[in-house]
């Protein structure tokens, strides 16, 4: 579970670790283009002219626009965002410019005389060329025309000098001007202010007054529009005949609540009165028996009374029926007493229908009396308040125009006091000064961030090109770009000019760095044949001049401190191998054996020196080709690899002819070398794909001719300037 993060944290050591190799391997590159920047910037500061900022301070005060008081006056309104962004922008304005140019006369400052640009200059020398296509354009030009056009120049030179900048969160704000001329500068800058501050004081004079005209000429206007609302109220008052129109209003509406509430009382009665009335219709007048038993009819208090007379007398007969007869005197009295008891309570019924219906007929006049009365108080009402709304209307009117009237007539005593005061739009809070340092160039920042940049400008573009070039230089290259397995590293060995590595180098103590590095070829390339033996071995490259035929002799002379090693030149068409150990060219070889001209012992030569058996390439033929393809070729190798421990091959080149792909076919092995930031990677898997066509067994590549100097790989074999691995060891002493 923790190997992942491991292997990401590697490969980002990897990668930060290429990087600082192109930088060290072009570090003197780098500095050297650094300084050479910097030295041409130093130059070029020491011309440029100096040039002095001068800045004035200005305090915007807040827009008053009544002179009251003098807090007023001198108050500072810091919600006003608005205003004080106008005014920066006023500072800036052309009016401003123009009035600041005019006054200190600066079309006669060498700052604001306009240095001819180059297309003006060749536009000028094109006019002067061909007078005619300027005769129409200065033909039409006035005075006028000409000097706005210059005007129109200064303007932009002043501006582009001219920097307003506000103080944040302030009323600040400071007025700053650049000029080689630094009293020119802080005499600009002051002079922006003062023109500023005189410009605002004359503008609200002449606001003020036109205030003031407008002010009276609009109060006579208001004035007659109130007199007009004054008299039409009046005239209102008077065809109404109001005195307190809220009074009139206030009684009517008193009176109107109290006739609905009579109103209300009386509709009660007459609905109670109508249901009695209903009932006794329905029950009939004569029927005294039913009428006697209504709610309405029992709970009258005479009707009560004759009851409790009549409950009385049936209680007293019914004491006596229990002691006398019915004949008995006092119960005879007694019946008569009841039917007159009787009796009466049937009038008293009668009577008191009979007022019911009366009183009905009463409360039915009162109900309809009061209905009337509310119509009339209703229309009345309705009356009163048209009025009412009309008259308000009015002296709504006049209030309205009184109101207006005042404000005017206020503002305008405010304004004829204050006419002839205006407050200041700022006042200077610092006046600029001439400064006696120069706020640029700053040359010492322009050659650092000169040096700075070049810098890294020149290491990007040691990255890019190191990006751009498409070459092998590091084991890495070997195999991540080409897919191959590295066999050994061969570094660069410093040779005098017009002349070549000598053969025997491997066996020099002057090359212990070369033979060593040799030395570590030969044991890669023996632990790749562990498994299987491999005894003939190819030696190609890409193009001629990559180190292969030197390669392939060293690889013979170390192999042959182990055993018996055969070198043969493969290359048919350019032999080199006879020449380089000084073989006569006339010595048969390779050719003459294939064709069965000359036997072995007489194609062959031994090295003394190194004890190589050598097979030169024997007389050039026509059909290198053919012949290589031939059989017998094929025959001889395989009988000369009972007789060798080795054979090594050097082979033509595998993008130049197609030698070296027949010769791969009969090999056990094939080594491929590259000459270091050399060779381009595309051709050199073009070279590899061929031998792949033709199933070659690529034991791996030999990168030739490494400038270790410039190599900081870890896979470079730096180790080969501090450890002589070629010396013998002493004997020891018995």
């Amino acid at each position: 579970m923790n190997k992942a993060p491991e292997k990401f944290s590697n490969e980002e050591i990897i990668d930060l670790r290429t990087y600082l190799k192109v930088i060290a391997r072009t570090k003197w590159k780098v500095l050297s283009f650094a300084i050479v920047i910097t030295l041409l910037s130093i130059m070029i500061s020491l011309t440029l002219i100096p040039k002095y900022t001068a800045t004035a301070t200005l305090l915007i005060e807040a827009e008053a626009a009544k002179a009251v008081s003098f807090e007023e006056i001198y108050g500072l309104d810091t919600n006003q965002k608005e205003y004080y962004l106008t005014q920066f922008e006023v500072m800036k304005s052309d009016s401003v410019a123009r009035e600041v140019i005019k006054k200190l006369h600066l079309d006669s400052y060498d700052d604001f005389i306009g240095k001819p640009s180059v297309m003006g200059e060749a536009k000028s020398y094109i006019k002067n060329v061909f007078p005619f296509l300027n005769k129409n354009e200065e033909r039409y030009l006035s005075a006028e025309e000409i000097a706005e056009r210059d005007m129109l120049i200064l303007l932009s030179v002043f501006k582009s000098k001219l920097s307003i900048s506000p103080i944040r969160k302030t009323q600040l704000v400071n007025i700053s001007f650049e000029s080689s001329n630094p009293k020119l500068a802080a005499l600009v800058a002051n002079t922006v202010g003062e023109v500023y501050i005189d410009n605002q004081m004359r503008a609200k004079m002449g606001i003020t007054q036109q205030a003031s005209n407008w002010l009276n000429s609009r109060l006579s206007q208001l004035r007659i529009q109130l007199d007009g609302s004054e008299e039409r109220l009046q005239d209102f008052r008077e065809d109404q005949h109001l005195i307190d129109i809220e009074g009139i209003a206030g009684l009517v509406t008193q009176e109107l609540e109290q006739i609905s509430a009579q109103l209300i009382e009386a509709r009660n009665e007459k609905n109670k009165l109508e249901s009695i009335n209903r009932v006794i219709t329905e029950y009939g007048n004569n029927n005294l028996e039913l009428l006697g038993s209504m709610p309405e009819i029992t709970s009258h208090n005479v009707i009560q009374n004759v009851k409790r007379d009549v409950v009385t007398v049936e209680r007293k007969l019914s004491e006596l029926s229990e002691v006398y007869g019915p004949k008995h005197p006092k119960i005879i009295s007694a019946s008569a007493e009841l039917v007159t008891v009787k009796n009466n309570l049937n009038k008293q019924i009668k009577d008191l229908i009979t007022g019911i219906e009366k009183e009905l007929n009463r409360v039915t006049r009162t109900v309809n009396a009061l209905e009337n009365d509310l119509s009339n108080i209703r229309a009345r009402y309705q009356d009163i308040t048209r009025k009412e709304t009309q008259y308000n209307q009015l002296k709504r009117e006049v209030e309205t125009n009184r109101n207006i009237f005042n404000t005017f007539l206020s503002r305008s005593k405010e304004t004829e006091v204050t006419s002839d005061f205006t407050s200041a739009a700022a006042r200077f809070t610092d006046r600029a000064y001439a400064p006696s340092i120069p706020s640029k160039p700053n040359k010492k920042l322009i050659v650092i961030l000169t040096f700075v940049a070049s810098f890294i400008f020149a290491i990007v573009m040691s990255f890019i090109f190191d990006a751009l070039n498409d070459t092998v230089k590091t084991k890495p290259d070997v195999e991540s770009k080409l897919a191959q397995r590295m066999l050994g590293l061969i570094p660069q060995v410093k040779i005098p000019k017009k002349s070549v590595l000598p053969m025997h180098a491997y066996l020099d103590e002057t090359y212990r760095r070369f033979a060593e590095s040799v030395r570590t070829f030969r044991t890669s390339l023996l632990l790749t044949q562990l498994d299987k033996q491999h005894k003939i071995i190819a030696v190609t490259s890409t193009a001629p001049g990559e180190g292969k035929t030197t390669t392939s002799s060293n690889l013979a002379i170390s192999l042959a401190q182990m055993g018996k090693v055969l070198l043969i030149d493969g290359d048919l068409r350019k032999p080199t191998i006879a020449k380089r150990f000084e073989i006569p060219v006339y010595h048969p070889g390779l050719t003459n054996l294939i064709v069965g001209t000359e036997e072995l012992s007489e194609c062959v030569h031994i090295d003394e020196k190194s004890g190589v058996v050598i097979m030169p390439s024997g007389q050039i033929p026509s059909n290198p080709l053919e012949l290589l393809s031939n059989i017998k070729f094929a025959q001889l190798i395989e009988h000369l690899k009972s007789q060798y421990d080795h054979i090594i091959i050097d082979t033509p080149p595998t993008q130049a002819v197609s030698d070296a792909l027949v010769i791969a076919q009969s090999a056990d092995s094939v080594i491929y070398v590259v000459k270091s930031d050399v060779t381009r990677i595309k051709p050199i898997k073009a070279g590899l794909e061929r031998l792949f066509e033709v199933k070659a067994h690529v034991a791996g590549v030999v990168l030739n001719q490494v400038d270790m100097n410039k190599s900081n790989d870890e896979h470079s074999y730096g180790y080969y300037d501090y450890h002589d691995y070629s010396k013998k060891p002493e004997p020891e002493n018995t």
